[in-house]
């Protein structure tokens, strides 16, 4: 092991949505199955502080750590691949250090001088990043850069890189640059070109890529290597091929085979071994050779755009090789839903999740899918959003509280069966300020969650202002709706269960968030083997 860390950046090129997080968790995984402590953290552009505010149609979903932050979806990547948790430190935005510097110039820790990009903000992003590898923590801590190479955004963190590159001299650093090779089929041929001048564009900015890591529908020829090799003045064996693959769970093995880890330990003149990947490679075995399949529905309203429920999809796939079975997630718009076209969308299915979500677009919709699934007996899972409205439609339709309804969606409900948090009261600030990270669970013996947790205390992720009102409990447990999960210092209800039917639970917190590759989440994983008990049955 290393006694001082080694850094190494990962940039992009030519256009976004390359793929730059799951490069860069491959890496890691490859580094760690080669015993070598190793994060990842990601270095945002944009102004905000964090993407809490930002509506997931614009950034994906927004994944939430142990300790409460909010950061971006790539993070999920990270601890899925390295089942290793992040925390604030692992996510830096353009908004929290410029927030940072100013704070400082406010108390006065820069009288005299002209506070400025360089050096203050360059510092100021060079420390967050060494945090991380100032922990003691880790051999080796990658850092993903957002955006691409020329954005007038990312400026500051390519010279922040370039500095780092000079403070903490030769072999302790390593620029991975990520960029495209597109195929012309006009021409019939790779272009390297877009390469080229991205890797000048960097270069301009005084950092030299050591490894090119390019991204191609195509193979690329020993030639194409070359010349690539040549003009962007890196080694022909860092010239890294990334084929389209068919999952993104295949990336660690392909980077193996282009020998990506051999070469970014030769830059940093660490020992390079065989990583032990069995543990992986054994779930990927299980994943792709299904000796089943089973068709789940996805209820929500932003479902157009897939990383809107990144952690939940991932989270399927994690379950669906611990039961080895295919899991078909089928997304279904919760705003075109209603009672006419019901049985059509959902009679076919072998489960269905209402996903989490804010505001009152779409939620009659959910309503309705909670009552049709409810009635017809179909195995239950809802998260944050989803479990308030299945509590909504049971006392509508069960408690007979026609008007029952979330203090969120109508103030003036004469049923507020879910109401503002206490703590939340007079929160006027949007940002940061939701029941946010990890908190405890005690979990009732006579219940399904125990039987899936297989203990009586559990910790989770939450990310939400409203909560079931507990005025109505005894309503609810009398008429046959048991919360069967709560906070032990609140009284918070975090499961509710109807024993009822074979398999109905709803969740306040965000299971997605902890399921990785090596540990899939008991819940999912309880969840589709009750799809595929249901399935078989209806046979």
């Amino acid at each position: 092991m290393t006694t001082n860390p080694k850094y190494i950046f990962v940039t992009g090129g030519v256009s976004s949505s390359l793929g730059k997080g799951i490069i860069a968790a491959s890496l890691a995984k490859l580094l760690q199955a080669q015993g070598y402590r190793a994060t990842i953290q990601k270095l945002d552009p944009y102004i905000n502080i964090d993407p809490g505010t930002l509506n997931p149609y614009e950034h994906g979903e927004c994944y939430v750590t142990d300790d409460g932050a909010e950061t971006d979806l790539d993070l999920g990547h990270y601890e899925r691949f390295l089942n290793v948790p992040t925390s604030q430190a692992n996510n830096v935005t353009t908004g929290r250090i410029y927030q940072s510097v100013i704070d400082k110039e406010r108390r006065g820790e820069f009288l005299g001088k002209t506070v400025q990009v360089i050096p203050h903000i360059t510092d100021e992003i060079k420390r967050r990043i060494q945090i991380l590898g100032n922990s003691g923590d880790y051999d080796i801590v990658i850092t993903e850069i957002g955006g691409t190479v020329g954005d007038i955004e990312s400026l500051p963190y390519i010279e922040a890189v370039r500095q780092l590159e000079w403070d903490l001299g030769e072999h302790n650093t390593c620029v991975i640059h990520l960029t495209l090779v597109p195929y012309l089929s006009a021409a019939g041929e790779l272009k390297t070109k877009p390469t080229q001048h991205s890797v000048k564009t960097l270069m301009e900015s005084g950092v030299q890529a050591d490894i090119l890591v390019c991204r191609t529908e195509h193979p690329l020829s020993d030639g194409i290597k070359t010349k690539l090799a040549r003009f962007c003045n890196v080694k022909k064996e860092a010239v890294i091929e990334s084929i389209d693959a068919s999952t993104i769970y295949d990336v660690p093995n392909l980077m193996l085979e282009e020998g990506l880890d051999k070469v970014v330990l030769n830059q940093l003149q660490l020992k390079s071994d065989v990583p032990d990947l069995r543990r992986w490679n054994e779930f990927l075995k299980r994943h792709k050779n299904p000796k089943s399949e089973v068709t789940i529905g996805l209820i929500g309203k932003y479902v157009e755009l897939q990383d809107s429920y990144k952690s939940i999809l991932e989270s399927f796939i994690h379950a669906g090789a611990e039961n080895e079975v295919k899991v078909n997630v089928e997304p279904i718009h919760s705003e075109y839903l209603s009672q006419s076209n019901i049985e059509f969308k959902l009679g076919h299915l072998d489960g269905v999740l209402v996903a989490p979500g804010f505001g009152e677009r779409g939620i009659e919709g959910k309503i309705d899918a909670v009552r049709f699934v409810r009635e017809q007996n179909i195995p239950f899972l809802g998260i944050c959003l989803g479990m308030q409205m299945a509590v909504i439609e049971y006392a509508r339709n069960v408690l007979n509280l026609k008007d029952a309804n979330s203090v969120e969606m109508d103030e003036r409900t004469p049923d507020p069966v879910i109401n503002l948090m206490a703590s939340q009261k007079g929160v006027v600030n949007k940002g940061g300020t939701m029941r946010l990270g990890t908190w405890d669970c005690n979990i009732e013996k006579d219940s399904i969650a125990y039987k899936v947790y297989k203990t009586d205390t559990i910790t989770e992720r939450h990310r939400h202002r409203f909560e079931f009102n507990n005025e109505y409990k005894a309503q609810f447990e009398k008429a046959g709706m048991k919360a069967t999960g709560l906070n032990p210092e609140t009284g918070l209800v975090e499961i509710v269960e109807i024993p009822a039917n074979d398999w109905f639970v709803g969740v306040q917190y965000h299971p997605e968030y902890k399921s990785t590759v090596k540990s899939p989440h008991p819940l999912f994983v309880a969840f589709v083997g009750a799809a595929l008990k249901y399935k078989k049955k209806k046979k």
